[in-house]
């Protein structure tokens, strides 16, 4: 494992982009390295939380299961995420299953030797606190789409979210995104159906809202899609 790889890496995640190579230094010293297989597991649901993950090569896909098995799609990571957020300020169970998708290269933390890193660098723990604030934001919003929106809304707001995080700006207002869905991970992902969201794809075609390249990954016209809901 190459320190400067590493500190090249974390250097890009938004929770260490504040902090310069003095400050960064120490974090890479922690950091320990693994080879995930496609379709083999980083943890499951109920799990005690012991590292925290940061996403080199490859992607992963957390969800949650029910008590009849039905699997509901939480978040597509892909290389540049970490995981699980909470994970550096709480002794908790692992929230949902996280399985790789595609052989992933995954950097790791122990969440013990971070947090006796944090007591001798109290400044480094403010930066950090600062953008996990920015996180409970996004989550906060997450949650008032759910409450203030129909299904048909949060379709909307979910293509508008997968154009920023899973996309590639093609023209000021038009975005591919990159990452396919099925459109039973997209209703997994705000808790609907699969018949919902492959009704409401159509209807955003028809309306010039959408369309899919040769490929068949969605293309997102950011400002037509706006209107339909805003």
């Amino acid at each position: 494992m190459n320190p400067n790889s590493i500190r090249n890496l974390f250097s890009k995640f938004p929770i260490f982009k504040n902090l310069n190579d003095y400050e960064l230094d120490p974090v890479v010293d922690l950091a320990k390295q693994r080879l995930f297989r496609n379709g083999s597991h980083v943890f499951m649901q109920g799990d005690p939380i012991t590292n925290v993950y940061f996403i080199q090569e490859g992607n992963v896909k957390i969800y949650k299961t029910d008590l009849h098995g039905k699997e509901q799609i939480v978040n597509v990571l892909q290389p540049g995420d970490m995981f699980p957020h909470q994970g550096f300020f709480r002794r908790d169970a692992c929230p949902a299953h996280a399985e790789a998708v595609g052989d992933s290269i995954l950097i790791y933390i122990p969440i013990e030797s971070f947090e006796h890193f944090l007591i001798t660098h109290p400044d480094t723990c403010i930066k950090l606190f600062r953008h996990l604030g920015d996180i409970i934001m996004d989550l906060q919003n997450r949650l008032e789409e759910k409450i203030l929106h129909n299904t048909y809304g949060q379709i909307i707001l979910l293509l508008l979210r997968l154009s920023k995080s899973h996309g590639k700006q093609i023209d000021e207002e038009t975005y591919l995104i990159t990452t396919q869905f099925t459109n039973r991970e997209l209703a997994n992902m705000i808790g609907s159906s699969r018949e919902t969201v492959s009704r409401t794809l159509t209807q955003l075609k028809k309306a010039n809202c959408i369309s899919t390249d040769e490929d068949g990954a969605i293309v997102v016209y950011r400002e037509k899609l706006e209107d339909e809901i805003f």
